[in-house]
């Protein structure tokens, strides 16, 4: 054991040799000095001393006298910490009344899906007036519209009221009709749009959360006061623009050539947006996007993409002044 070489540690912990080393010592009664070489841990830590008979032996310190004199400095720090914890709460906690009042200070940055929507829930579990959401997007998936339902729910249950709002293909959406099946008639509106705004959900006119990442992992929750108010007009623009879930939406003549949604996708096209940014604001998937871009191309003859961008013009389906604007 004399030829083992001692490993660094930490000074409040005791090294496996010198453990082997300090059990021998506590049989046996005693243990030489040079055995004690491969662990100076054991001297450092004074858990053994001098034999008064024998300075070439050293003796061991009782295990419980051991702990208890070890012990001192970490309770020592433990309570320099309390005392230092105590005088923290002290001194700030009085200024959190302070903070409060300044409605600059209403806006909090929530990082990770986690977060957002425990923050959410607590939101809506605490609700009593109303819940206004915005669900852009063309399907959801079914654990996250349970969830939904759960808050909703549980906001019904304290008097709140609920308005939806969702795309038109949320329509066909099997995980939106089910959940729409169990939430109380009476305390549901829902409506669709065509095109909407990023996701949006207003609690009691009191808070707000809004995406603050384009993979929407981190959200924003408001309670400036101004801020909501500006939501909430937002929202009743898009609400009144929308069609009851109840009703069909608008569309063309039966013998027209181009639908209403291509006509959406026309006048995103005209604004230079990608095939992706339109897929997403229309609320569909990139490949459905492009096979309907495939057919507007196929109505109106176009033999290239640019050759489509001024037919679009041509046939009435968007505006040439957008289309000027961003060419």
């Amino acid at each position: 054991m004399e030829n083992q070489k001692h490993q660094p540690h930490s000074d409040r912990e005791l090294c496996e040799t010198a453990i082997g080393l300090y059990t021998d010592a506590l049989r046996k009664g005693r243990i030489t000095r040079a055995a004690l070489a491969p662990a100076p841990c054991l001297v450092d830590m004074a858990l053994v001393h001098p034999d008064p008979l024998d300075e070439a032996w050293m003796c061991p310190v009782l295990p419980s006298a051991a702990l208890a004199h070890l012990l001192q400095p970490i309770a020592r720090e433990i309570h320099e910490r309390v005392r230092l914890t105590a005088s923290l709460v002290d001194s700030l906690a009085p200024l959190s009344a302070v903070v409060a009042e300044d409605p600059n200070l209403s806006i909090t940055t929530l990082d990770g899906h986690a977060l957002i929507d425990a923050k959410v829930g607590e939101a809506a579990r605490a609700a009593t007036r109303e819940i206004l959401t915005v669900q852009p997007g063309f399907s959801r998936e079914r654990k996250l519209m349970m969830a939904g339902l759960s808050r909703s729910l549980a906001a019904i249950e304290r008097g709140a009221r609920l308005r939806h709002l969702y795309q038109h293909p949320a329509r066909y959406s099997p995980h939106i009709k089910e959940y729409l099946e169990q939430v109380p008639a009476d305390r549901l509106e829902v409506r669709t749009v065509e095109q909407t705004v990023e996701r949006l959900i207003i609690v009691d006119r009191t808070v707000a959360f809004i995406p603050a990442s384009a993979n929407r992992h981190t959200a924003l929750e408001i309670r400036h006061p101004a801020l909501i108010t500006y939501l909430v007009q937002v929202y009743e623009v898009l609400w009144s623009q929308a069609t009851p879930m109840t009703e069909r939406p608008p569309i063309l003549s039966p013998d027209a050539a181009v639908t209403s949604v291509q006509r959406g996708i026309a006048r995103l096209l005209a604004e230079g947006i990608t095939d992706e940014s339109v897929a997403r604001r229309m609320g569909i998937s990139v490949r459905t996007c492009r096979a309907h871009i495939a057919k507007l191309m196929q109505a109106l003859d176009a033999s290239s993409r640019t050759h489509l961008g001024v037919l679009l013009i041509q046939s009435g389906l968007v505006d040439a002044r957008t289309s000027a604007e961003h060419p």
